[in-house]
């Protein structure tokens, strides 16, 4: 098992991150509003307010979704999916996307089969 943690920055792909993650299966997320760093603290602190040309690039808010994934393989898949759909996770102010390994997790809805 693992969390599926990525940050949306673009409103405008939430909507098909969710429908790629059903359509691999994985019906259990949550979306929380969130805010990055840059964004909360840069008039209040002199030294981030240095970075106005990364923040530029920045939406004053983002999604963070997040899913516990049972199957490995449809983990890799929805990262791959996230990629593609959000664009190349390597610029700046583009996402995040990154899993961590659980041990243990209580009411979760069963994850469908190959055969469902």
């Amino acid at each position: 098992m693992e969390l599926l943690v990525c940050v949306v920055n673009r409103e405008e792909h939430l909507d098909r991150v969710l429908a790629g993650l059903v359509k691999l299966g994985i019906t259990g997320a949550t979306v929380l509003n969130s805010q990055g760093m840059a964004q909360r603290v840069a008039g209040q602190l002199p030294v981030l307010a240095g970075l106005q040309s990364v923040r530029e690039g920045m939406r004053p808010h983002n999604a963070t979704v997040f899913s516990v994934i049972r199957d490995h393989h449809r983990v890799e898949a929805a990262v791959q999916m996230i990629s593609e759909t959000c664009g190349d996770l390597g610029r700046p102010g583009t996402g995040v996307v990154f899993t961590i390994p659980v041990t243990l997790a209580q009411g979760l809805a069963e994850e469908p089969t190959a055969e469902s």
